[in-house]
C-alpha cells in the first residue's frame, strides 16, 4: 500500500513531467489529493472550475480551479507502484487537459481516456 505522502510525491513527479510551456499556461488552478470522491468512489480524478477556453474578460476574483486525484481509487486499480506511477501520470494529464478545455471525447480519441 502506498501511503499518502508517497502518493503526493508521485503526483508532484507527474506534474514535473508536464512541459514547462503548459505549466506556465495553467492559470489559477490547484492540484489536490483526496482519498475518494464522496459521490463516486471509483473516480480517479476530477477537474472542477472554469476551463481556460471558457474564461472571458470578466473572469477574476474567483477561487482557483481544482484538480483532485483520488488516491484510494487509483490504488484500487493498480497492483504495483509502477502501475500507480503510470496511472497518476495519466490522470494528471487527463485533468489538466480539462483545465485547457479538452473534453472527454477528444481525450478518448487521443488515448488519454
Amino acid at each position: 500500500m502506498i501511503g499518502r505522502a508517497r502518493f503526493e510525491e508521485l503526483v508532484s513527479d507527474a506534474l514535473d513531467e508536464i512541459p514547462p510551456a503548459l505549466t506556465r499556461a495553467m492559470d489559477n488552478v490547484v492540484v489536490l489529493v483526496e482519498d475518494r470522491n464522496p459521490e463516486d468512489g471509483a473516480l480517479l480524478g476530477l477537474y472542477e472550475g472554469i476551463a481556460l477556453t471558457e474564461r472571458h474578460s470578466d473572469y477574476g476574483g474567483v477561487l482557483p480551479d481544482r484538480i483532485t486525484l483520488y488516491r484510494e481509487a487509483i490504488l484500487d486499480i493498480c497492483d504495483t507502484e509502477e502501475q500507480v506511477v503510470e496511472e497518476v501520470a495519466i490522470t494528471v494529464v487527463h485533468e489538466i487537459a480539462h483545465h485547457f478545455g479538452i473534453d472527454e471525447e477528444t481525450l478518448h480519441e487521443l488515448g488519454w481516456g
